[in-house]
């Protein structure tokens, strides 16, 4: 294990770092933005199928099963090869932040909608008759409650998509995966290249995990 570790080409890796600091920085960029929208994807949709809007429940339904269905990397060909078939150009970065909020915003609407119903109708009539509207129900009482027994599925979310990132290198976007295909096939250092991608992968998303850890350990007692 000694002798492998010595192995590796230092220089080459300190050369390095700052392609794989900017693409990290890339990385987080698309992945906040893409998280962001997200949620609010989520929360909105998980909010007409509490209330049942007719006809866009079924909408909604649909775009969360297709979205759940088809893999990141088949969403991001569509947008990237796919419309400009139809006049529609999109640049890469626009594609990853249009892929990323598709996808999780499937995923946050199912986190909301377990944490909605898991709310009690018995609260939701107690405020009615204490005078409330159904509107200040909803954000005052229902919402802070749900948003507490979802925070661990939010949490295993976020770190679900700040990982699919790594699809993003097939429509020529410089993430870490890119920079480290990229160095590999350019000096076929494939071994410091990985570690490299692996460090940064673990500095972002080790920091998460454990929040969302100390997060969950809170809420469950209390």
């Amino acid at each position: 294990m000694v002798d492998y570790i010595k192995s590796f080409d230092i220089d080459f890796i300190k050369q390095h770092i700052p392609q794989y600091v900017d693409a990290a920085w890339l990385t987080l960029r698309i992945a906040f933005i893409g998280i962001a929208l997200s949620l609010i994807i989520g929360l909105f949709c998980s909010l007409i199928l509490h209330f049942k809007v007719p006809v866009i429940r079924h909408i909604v339904k649909g775009y969360i099963e297709l979205s759940r269905n088809t893999p990141l990397l088949v969403q991001l060909f569509f947008l990237y090869f796919g419309l400009p078939k139809i006049g529609i150009l999109l640049d890469s970065e626009h594609c990853a932040y249009i892929g990323l909020s598709f996808l999780g915003g499937s995923y946050m609407a199912e986190s909301f909608r377990s944490g909605i119903e898991a709310i009690g109708k018995i609260q939701t009539e107690s405020a009615l008759s204490l005078g409330l509207s159904r509107f200040q129900v909803m954000l005052y009482i229902v919402l802070p409650q749900a948003f507490s027994v979802s925070l661990p599925s939010l949490c295993a979310n976020v770190i679900f998509l700040i990982k699919e990132t790594s699809v993003f290198s097939v429509v020529a976007l410089a993430d870490l995966m890119y920079v480290a295909k990229d160095l590999i096939g350019l000096y076929y250092n494939t071994d410091e290249a990985l570690l490299m991608l692996v460090i940064a992968y673990i500095i972002i998303l080790l920091p998460i995990s454990i929040i969302a850890g100390i997060l969950e350990k809170r809420l469950r007692h209390g």
